[in-house]
Formats: C-alpha cells, sequence, structure tokens
C-alpha cells in the first residue's frame, strides 16, 4: 500500500494530531471503537466541539486516517447531517470521513477468462501501469471501490499483482492483489427476483433527498441520497448538473465504472473517480444510481447529476433492480426498473 503498511495503519488508533505522524498508542488510549476514518476531501477542520462555529485545533489532510471514537449527533447541526465523530484530540464532522478497514486478502493466482469483479479492501491503494513500483503511478483506488481484473502475474517485488481494465481510458494498470477482495457470485444474487417487473418501483424525492424503492405499495427500501447540484446550465461536457425530474426506467448496470474526465493522471485530486461501484444507469446522458466512497454527506445535493448512495445500498438497489447481471458481465443493457424522479 503506497505510504501506507499494516503497522501504520493499527497505530492510527492511538493517532496525535500534533504534526500528524502515526505514534504509538498510549496505554490509555485504547482501541478506536468505531474504527478507522479516511479523509475524503483535500482537508477538514478539527474542531474543539461538534460545532463548526467553535475553535478550529488543526485540519487532516486528504486520505489522513483518523481513529474514530464515537459518534454525536450535534444540536447545532448540520441539518442535513448532525453527525460528527469524537477523535482523539476533539471532534470531526461526518460528512467527508469514509469509515475504512484493513482486510488483506489471499491473493489468486488464477483469474477467470472472463475476468472477475473485486472491490479494495484496504483503506487504499495505488494502481501502476506495470507490476512493478519502479513504474509510472496511475489511480489511487479507495476502501470498497469495485475494479474489474482480468489476470494476475508475480511483480518485481516477488507479491502478486491483478491486471484491471479501464472501462473509461481503455487501458490496463496494475495492484497489489492482497489490497482487493474477490466479490463471490452469491454477493451478486438478485434480490426478491420472484417479484414482477411492474410490481417494483423507485421514486427520488429531491427537495427531500431521499430515495423510496418499493415492492407494490411496500417500502423495501428508504435512504437519504446526494442528488445533482441544482444548476441547469451545461457544464464543460454539455451536461447540466442537476438531477432531471420525469419518469425513467433502469437502462443499464454496471458493477464499476470510471467516471470523471478521462485522463490518465496520478493526481488525487484530479476530477477522476475511478471503480465506482454498483452503478444503475437511467438517463442517456449518464445519470445513474451509484455507491460513494468520495464523501459521506448525504441529505443534500452536491453530486454533477448522479444519485449518490451509501456503497452497501447501492449495491442491494443494484442487485434489487431489473436487468439482472450476470457476476460474469460488466455491462448489461435492458430496460428494466421504472424509476420517479420530483
Amino acid at each position: 500500500m503506497e505510504g501506507l503498511s499494516r503497522r501504520d495503519f493499527l497505530k492510527v488508533s492511538g493517532i496525535s494530531f500534533g504534526g500528524f505522524a502515526f505514534l504509538p498508542p498510549g496505554p490509555e488510549a485504547g482501541p478506536a471503537r468505531l474504527g478507522v476514518g479516511r479523509v475524503t476531501v483535500d482537508w477538514i477542520g478539527l474542531y474543539s466541539d461538534p460545532d463548526f462555529r467553535s475553535r478550529r485545533l488543526n485540519r487532516v489532510n486528504r486520505d489522513g486516517l483518523i481513529s474514530l471514537l464515537d459518534s454525536v449527533t450535534a444540536d447545532d447541526g448540520p441539518q442535513h447531517n448532525p453527525i460528527w465523530y469524537q477523535v482523539p484530540d476533539g471532534f470531526v464532522h461526518s460528512g467527508h470521513i469514509q469509515r475504512v478497514d484493513w482486510d488483506p486478502q489471499p491473493a489468486l493466482q488464477t483469474i477467470p477468462n472472463s475476468g472477475a469483479l473485486f472491490e479494495v479492501s484496504v483503506p487504499y491503494t495505488r494502481s501502476y501501469r506495470k507490476p512493478d513500483l519502479a513504474s509510472d503511478p496511475l489511480y489511487r483506488f479507495y476502501y470498497r471501490s469495485t475494479v474489474w481484473v482480468t489476470n494476475s502475474t508475480t511483480g518485481e517485488d516477488g507479491r502478486t499483482w491483478y491486471e484491471i481494465y479501464d472501462d473509461l481510458v481503455r487501458i490496463n494498470y496494475w495492484v497489489h492483489g492482497e489490497h482487493l477482495r474477490w466479490v463471490p457470485s452469491d454477493e451478486l444474487a438478485p434480490i426478491t427476483p420472484e417479484v414482477p417487473l411492474r410490481y417494483k418501483r423507485i421514486e427520488v424525492d429531491l427537495r427531500g433527498q431521499e430515495l423510496f424503492c418499493y415492492e407494490h405499495d411496500k417500502v423495501v427500501l428508504r435512504t437519504r441520497i446526494a442528488s445533482g447540484i441544482p444548476d441547469k446550465r451545461p457544464r464543460e461536457n454539455g451536461i447540466p448538473t442537476i438531477t432531471p425530474s420525469g419518469r425513467f426506467w433502469v437502462e443499464v448496470k454496471m458493477p464499476s465504472r470510471h467516471m470523471g474526465n478521462g485522463q490518465i493522471t496520478s493526481d488525487i485530486k484530479a476530477y477522476e473517480l475511478p471503480g465506482v461501484p454498483w452503478v444503475s444507469f437511467f438517463t442517456i446522458t449518464g445519470v445513474a444510481f451509484h455507491g460513494t466512497y468520495w464523501h459521506n454527506d448525504f441529505g443534500r445535493p452536491q453530486s454533477r447529476g448522479c444519485v449518490n448512495m451509501h456503497v452497501e445500498e447501492a449495491k442491494w438497489l443494484y442487485r434489487w433492480t431489473l436487468p439482472e447481471v450476470a457476476p460474469e458481465e460488466t455491462r448489461r443493457i435492458a430496460r428494466g426498473t421504472t424509476i420517479l424522479v420530483t
């Protein structure tokens, strides 16, 4: 893992914010009761209290790992997301914290001819043009993002590397195999496939920033989402950022999708989102439901048009909606579940 070892990760449970060095925990620190969080934006503030108006003690930069001791629902919000995390030296707002884990996997030596779906199982990992740390670095892949692996090999460092095919820039690159978890076929099995297509529907409430899934007239999922920023002016790609209202259908489903500008880069601040998981497109302009690893701030519009969801809930939606996608498929195109966006 680029710049982060298992030892570093374990030390996070006793992190000191003085200089943000990874320091061994003192006996009084104890484990991180909620685990570890990763900062998903350029930086976030560390505050004396769970309130943006309180004293800012320091800041934590992108991809910094923080020990999460407890969660707090703040009286002063913000209203759309009042959840804060208590950390060893203060409080951070949850909106740009991704809760992560360190779960390295036994690397597979053989990959099916059709390829296979894998999920990142560590806070982040770096990809390279070749299975060699001395080759050109490319994108970082983050916890719970998904990738399509086409091959494996032993790299220059003697470790197993996986080859990934990028569906947007159409190149292959490599990551360390122990940083990815194979997604078994039972995790992709359809949910309630016995319910006919006409009896399943999705309703998106843009004002309330909520999504509802119905079987017949029974709600089987209700969750908060983050829709597109309400701006109808076309952007550089000719598409506005507002999530369109109307009646739609799930049209294309992909277990993994590279979203962004399509630049081949190692810049972690570039608008490149490789490995977006559990994508269900419903417009010809590419608006979709999908899992989101770059923020945890649901309840207000902030996407470029798509409907951002918690990763696990996007995965549930992907499995619940029609058309069904076989485990060996990277894309399925067919008119499926009805969607009403209001």
